[in-house]
């Protein structure tokens, strides 16, 4: 892990980091951790995810074998003006990865950088179970550092009470040792990458596999 303590710095070396991963090393990690994470699956529960753009870890396997098992699996989806996050139904997915003959059965076209928007009935964080959150990086606390639009901060923020179970995905190269904290920055007290799960409590992790 290394010692960063500019944000822009931090995102410009993890995005590298990211996009160095040679693609062998990147399939049996992408594999590994999808399988670490299919012990959320529950059948008529609801899990938000995240379409994988550019070098972000890919969740196709954990998203067909959780809509297979009976829960409603969901995306983010921007609001024109509006920084907090809906969540809509994702379409059932094929077990075959090709993203972009699926946009196209939808009328989406793929723009780098850009997640696509799938329409359908709307709801807000709170009404999810499960909230599998993307990011750039996260350190030994659980801080999170994602890619600046701060709208998953802006959506965990304004939960209250109750909240889904939060858990960051990603791969082992993308954690570091600190990152600088804002006001508004959410923790995240799960990481799971191809080393195991990581769980954050009290300012220690603990590493399962």
């Amino acid at each position: 892990m290394q010692i960063h303590t500019d944000k822009r710095q931090q995102r410009g070396y993890l995005r590298r980091q990211r996009q160095q991963l040679k693609d062998d090393i990147r399939q049996h990690a992408t594999t590994r951790i999808n399988r670490l994470l299919y012990p959320l699956i529950r059948r008529e529960k609801r899990i938000a995810v995240y379409w994988a753009v550019g070098s972000e870890l890919s969740l196709w396997s954990f998203i067909i074998t959780a809509q297979k098992r009976g829960a409603t699996v969901y995306l983010p989806y921007i609001a024109a003006r509006q920084r907090q996050l809906w969540f809509t139904p994702c379409p059932i997915l094929s077990r075959k990865q090709a993203t972009a003959r699926f946009m196209a059965q939808y009328g989406l076209k793929q723009k780098r950088g850009l997640i696509p928007q799938f329409h359908g009935q709307r709801i807000r964080a709170r009404y999810l179970h499960t909230l599998i959150v993307p990011l750039l990086g996260i350190d030994q606390r659980g801080n999170r550092l994602g890619q600046g639009g701060g709208y998953y901060d802006a959506t965990l923020s304004a939960l209250q009470s109750w909240q889904p179970k939060l858990i960051g995905a990603g791969f082992a190269c993308q954690r570091l040792q600190e990152i600088q904290t804002e006001k508004h920055d959410i923790k995240i007290p799960y990481f799971v990458c191809e080393q195991g799960i990581v769980h954050f409590k009290l300012g220690t992790n603990k590493l399962s596999t």
